[in-house]
């Protein structure tokens, strides 16, 4: 019995320490002010030497939602009319409530920041002067103005549908944009009227005006952080950091903050940093990697989403394209079914792959939803060209074969797929092509990749970052090119070129 005891002391200890060891992963959405207390979050936990690592720029509401539901994050910064509105579609009257409904779905939930970053309905301060518009009211009054917003404002319940039912705004033509996009759309005046949020460094960035929301459409958006309960049995101490922000972060801070990052042009660590000296007069430690360690890190990311992705989608395609050929009518859905796939939108077929995902206990976030899309993506190319290479071989040769009584293992591996190989080389050197250009989307699911510097520079409205994610993915592009030239000149008979 001893044994037995000393046994499941020694394994209890192994366990804790492997959940220990763990890193405690945070999310944030794909805008500055997220990111920034992400940022906040990570280096907070840091200091207490509690192992935490930032997933930046997931993307929207849900992708983060679904994320921390399913336990591939652990804490986001999140706010509360986006909760009650967005997230449980409840009418909840007090914080209370909003608390033990969160609890009931093992989500825990922070005391408030210190700020309400309301969404805002804006202008370039110069136009809504000219027009005299200082209400959302006043909209119907100017039918002619161009309105573009987010997607995700523009499908949200407390975004445009319930706005323009409330103030009973008649614009049909709303043009849906990136957030990051939409500010530069306005400074060029390709749109007139946006969504923001209250609290923007945009907003002093692009000198814009705020709108009075007048029929006080939208609710208090009080910035938390939303954590899973579990975090209390993972990592008490890190629950206690993430509750220890209470009211230490007020408007004006936070928009200095968002300033400091978006106009100044600091990286969103050191913002944090002077946070937490400022609010706990505490040194946070933090390393900020040079251009050339950020490239290196992001083509290795890069290169191993491609090759992977690129290797599977072949041993898939090519059997998918002989089988399309050989069984003429199978191959009329397997030519659909793959030509189907191909026109689902990138973002959307990764938002899609989270959940199935995390049905079969795999993650959600990170390279496998974008694995998964990048094969799925290259098979398009690989199985047309596997079956046009089968097909343009010459039929008197094919019955020379069979009159010659090959055996069909003869007849595919001696005779068919060398003949074949050159086309089926082509349609595996677009699919590698577009696995590069597609798996710069992968960084919206956290898979990192030269998407990363490219999403970061838009957001933040950097030339350089969005050239440090470009120019190497399109360098890539071109030696995939060439590989692939080389490898068709080493392996293909020269007379089948």
């Amino acid at each position: 019995m001893k044994y037995f005891l000393f046994a499941l002391f020694i394994f209890f200890n192994s366990y804790q320490a492997q959940v220990q060891a763990k890193p405690i992963i945070i999310g944030s959405k794909k805008f500055t002010e997220s990111v920034t207390l992400g940022e906040i979050a990570r280096l907070a936990l840091s200091q207490k030497e509690i192992k935490a690592e930032h997933k930046a720029e997931l993307g929207g509401t849900r992708i983060l939602w679904n994320a921390l539901l399913t336990g591939d994050i652990d804490i986001y910064p999140e706010y509360t009319g986006t909760i009650t509105e967005e997230i449980l579609k409840e009418n909840i009257n007090s914080f209370d409530e909003l608390k033990l409904k969160l609890e009931q779905k093992g989500i825990g939930i922070s005391t408030p920041l210190g700020f309400n970053n309301t969404y805002a309905i804006g202008m370039k301060k110069a136009r809504a002067d000219s027009l005299g518009v200082k209400n959302i009211s006043d909209l119907n009054r100017h039918l002619d103005l161009k309105i573009g917003l987010s997607e995700e404002f523009r499908q949200r319940q407390d975004g445009w549908p319930g706005l323009k039912e409330k103030y009973k705004l008649p614009h049909k033509f709303v043009r849906g944009l990136d957030h990051d996009i939409a500010y530069r759309a306005l400074e060029t005046n390709d749109i007139d009227v946006t969504d923001f949020y209250s609290t923007d460094a945009e907003i002093k960035y692009y000198d814009l005006t705020s709108l009075i929301d007048d029929l006080n459409y939208f609710p208090k958006y009080e910035a938390v952080y939303l954590y899973r309960l579990d975090l209390k049995e993972k990592n008490p101490l890190a629950e206690k950091t993430i509750n220890s922000f209470s009211g230490k972060i007020s408007e004006q801070k936070m928009i200095n903050l968002n300033n400091m990052v978006k106009i100044d042009k600091l990286p969103s660590a050191k913002a944090a940093s002077y946070f937490l000296n400022e609010a706990f007069g505490v040194e946070v430690d933090y390393k900020l990697a040079t251009q050339k360690e950020r490239i290196l890190v992001r083509t290795k990311e890069h290169i191993y989403l491609v090759t992977i992705a690129l290797v599977v989608a072949i041993l898939i395609a090519v059997p998918l394209g002989v089988i399309a050929f050989k069984i003429p009518s199978l191959g009329k859905f397997i030519l659909w079914f793959i030509g189907a796939v191909q026109t689902i939108p990138a973002l959307a077929l990764l938002v899609l792959l989270i959940k199935p995902l995390n049905l079969l206990g795999l993650r959600g976030i990170g390279d496998t939803p974008a694995l998964i899309a990048l094969i799925l993506y290259a098979l398009l190319p690989i199985v047309r060209a596997t079956h046009n290479g089968f097909s343009q071989i010459p039929k008197a040769l094919i019955k020379t074969a069979q009159v010659l009584n090959f055996s069909f293992k003869t007849m595919l591996f001696k005779i068919e797929l060398p003949l074949a190989l050159t086309s089926i080389l082509s349609g595996i050197k677009t699919a590698a092509v577009m696995t590069v250009g597609f798996a710069t989307l992968g960084a919206l699911v956290g898979a990192g990749g030269f998407g990363q510097p490219i999403l970061t520079g838009i957001r933040l409205d950097d030339y350089n970052l969005i050239l440090e994610g470009s120019i190497p993915a399109v360098l890539l592009t071109l030696v995939v090119s060439q590989l692939f030239d080389f490898i068709e000149n080493f392996i293909v008979s020269p007379g089948l070129k």
